[in-house]
């Protein structure tokens, strides 16, 4: 017996959106440890605009706040606003609708957790906001995204509705990883003469910092920060739990395992392998030679191309098994 495609959609999502909170709250650490150094250099440096642009939520803020690249309105949108869909709100909120619809495949525990950091989210909204410091709202919105992964991991069963949970989260995660290295495309480095400099340094720790991935790295190259190794590191070391490649590869086992439980192989599973091959016989030196920035835009495209194929083929209900 199969997931209807609804269900299945609903289990997509909520890894999706639980995914997507803890990232929009590591956008928010890039910016906020950035903004602590002193623009020194002389060219344009505005890390909250990196923040937004990299995210893609540059225009929704615009629309609502025009230039006004406060922290305070930076976190206001990214963070607590409900009309925008991407919030940490939102996705708090969009994450719990999902796992209510399908309550009856998930664990208690993972319901709990979900519920519970919908309950917390209302009570943040209402708290005086001078009370709440940035790196408070990022540690819960972190720590919340643990508490499910691990509750998924512990408690779940390992059928298809657990696939389809781990889907949605390594997909968003291939994503979320682009657009945080892509955050150094966006700021930063008004000459090519800063490129090695103190602050570059800076910049590159605090995206690993913001990932998790700071001391991991340390032991993987002994600390020397330089955009090679850290570009091999996220993008294509399989030691690495947030990289590129080991994203992909994840999603593209738990598409494999879909199509042993249904018997068939689809175009999700072609586009899947399609990408972790790619990842797998690119270098550094081919990333570079492409440019760093357009080399992500292009795999966030693909990533959205596998989960759009992952749409088509299992979510529709028109072209389920």
């Amino acid at each position: 017996m199969t997931l209807l495609a609804r269900h299945a959609s609903n289990l997509f999502w909520v890894g999706r959106y639980v995914e997507r909170a803890g990232t929009v709250a590591r956008l928010l650490e890039v910016g906020a440890r950035n903004a602590l150094i002193p623009n020194t250099s002389g060219g344009y440096r505005n890390e909250w605009d990196s923040v937004l642009q990299a995210s893609g939520n540059s225009q929704g803020f615009k629309e609502k706040y025009g230039d006004d690249l406060r922290e305070r309105n930076i976190e206001s949108y990214l963070f607590f606003d409900e009309e925008n869909p991407s919030s940490v709100a939102s996705c708090i909120w969009q994450a719990r609708e999902n796992a209510r619809i399908v309550r009856t495949a998930l664990t208690s525990q993972t319901w709990d957790i979900l519920n519970t950091a919908h309950q917390e989210m209302r009570e943040l909204r209402r708290t005086e906001r001078s009370k709440l410091s940035t790196s408070d709202l990022i540690d819960w919105t972190l720590r919340q995204g643990a508490l499910v992964r691990g509750t998924i991991e512990d408690t779940q069963l390992r059928n298809d509705g657990y696939d389809f949970l781990n889907i949605g989260a390594y997909l968003e995660r291939a994503d979320s990883t682009a657009r945080l290295l892509d955050v150094k495309y966006f700021v930063l480095l008004p000459q090519v003469d800063y490129v090695g400099s103190g602050l570059d340094n800076y910049q590159w720790r605090t995206i690993l910092r913001a990932l998790s991935a700071h001391r991991a790295f340390n032991w993987v190259y002994g600390g020397e920060v330089t955009a090679a190794k850290i570009a091999d590191f996220l993008i294509l070391n399989r030691k690495t739990p947030r990289s590129l490649i080991t994203s992909a590869e994840e999603a593209n086992w738990h598409l494999d395992r879909l199509a042993r439980s249904y018997g068939r192989t689809t175009d999700a599973q072609s586009c899947a392998r399609a990408l972790v091959a790619e990842l797998a016989e690119v270098s550094v030196d081919d990333i570079f030679d492409e440019g760093l920035h357009e080399f992500l835009t292009r795999m966030i495209a693909e990533v959205g191309k596998l989960s759009a194929s992952i749409g088509d083929v299992y979510l529709s209900g028109e072209a389920r098994p």
